[in-house]
């Protein structure tokens, strides 16, 4: 029988109680470009986004969770600055410790997916950690 190679694939995401959207991983990317950067258009550009509609989404979180999320200035010949407030920063962060902890759980429950559908046998399927 042929190895065949296969991952789990998934999102995360927060949202209210009634199911709107508040943030995910794009959002979070987002929020680590413009760190990395200083710059929510050098942000939305490296990632292929469109300024206006990041401008708005980022808006629309800061409304939802009830803080602000980027210190912004505008610049002059050099352009303006965004970097993340010290919330922005902690929410950043707390994406972050979420996701590795999502991302172990769900590689061991993968782990036991795998050996359940080969029946113990790894040559069936081979098990590619992301």
């Amino acid at each position: 029988m042929a190895t065949v190679k296969i991952k789990p694939e998934y999102k995360i995401w927060l949202s209210t109680e009634t199911g709107e959207g508040i943030m995910g991983d794009g959002k979070w990317q987002i929020l680590k470009a413009i760190e990395k950067t200083g710059s929510l258009m050098a942000a939305t550009e490296a990632l292929g986004l469109t300024y206006r509609r990041t401008w708005g989404d980022l808006k629309k979180i800061e409304e939802q969770l009830g803080f602000q999320l980027l210190d912004k200035s505008r610049g002059g010949k050099d352009g303006g600055t965004s970097t993340l407030t010290p919330e922005g920063k902690r929410l950043v962060e707390a994406f972050d410790h979420l996701h590795a902890r999502v991302d172990g759980v769900i590689q061991l429950a993968f782990e036991d997916f795998i050996r359940e559908i080969t029946n113990d046998d790894p040559n069936t399927i081979e098990d590619t950690k992301p």
